[in-house]
């Protein structure tokens, strides 16, 4: 059967009215910031505190995008007749953004958590070379970072947590116990007035 002549008008303006009745979500970006998810992968941020140049990160990046400097200091002793040691400082710490493909291995792999997901999108740039941020930047970005969210009531409790409130539970059963064997010291008879002599 043909179609009616003007069916496809007649359905267009319907979707049309159907629209015009609705509210308008219109995103008032950049006047209203938008409400992004919490893993929002904007840009990434370093705690530079937690880098120990290990390079697990630069080494496993598929893009090649991290580039890292650093050299070695000489640590005096800690006590006397003791051995020098050695540790890595943290020269640079740069991420060109123009080639990350923000796939979070970098992320990841950090074994000391030195890197984290910020929500931070706003750092475009006119220049393409301009897109490498150094450690200044991205430890700025650092301070953007939300907290974890909570873990759900069923889930179970963290290694890390359980094994801290285990030591404690310890150390106060231990301190009871101790408490409680403890002679107890004796009391002392009350101690009576000397009398004066009697006539």
């Amino acid at each position: 059967m043909p179609p009616i002549p003007g069916s496809g008008l007649a359905k267009g303006l319907a979707v049309t009215l159907r629209t015009m009745t609705k509210k308008t979500v219109t995103a008032q970006y950049p006047d209203v910031q938008p409400e992004l998810p919490p893993r929002t992968r904007g840009v990434i941020g370093l705690f530079e505190e937690n880098c120990t140049v290990c390079m697990l990160c630069a080494r496993e990046c598929p893009d090649w995008c991290i580039y890292i400097d650093s050299h070695k200091e000489t640590v005096p002793a800690a006590v006397e007749g003791g051995r020098e040691r050695s540790r890595n400082v943290l020269d640079r710490f740069a991420i060109d953004f123009s080639l990350c493909m923000y796939c979070g291995i970098c992320i990841e792999v950090c074994p000391f958590d030195a890197l984290f997901w910020s929500p931070e999108f706003e750092y475009a740039e006119t220049d393409i070379h301009e897109l490498t941020h150094e450690r200044d930047k991205l430890r700025e970005w650092m301070w953007t970072v939300p907290e974890p969210p909570a873990l759900d009531p069923g889930a179970e409790e963290p290694k890390e947590i359980a094994a801290a409130r285990k030591a404690a539970e310890k150390l106060a059963a231990a301190q009871e116990q101790a408490a409680a064997q403890a002679p107890a010291a004796p009391e002392q008879p009350a101690r009576q007035e000397d009398e004066g002599p009697t006539e």
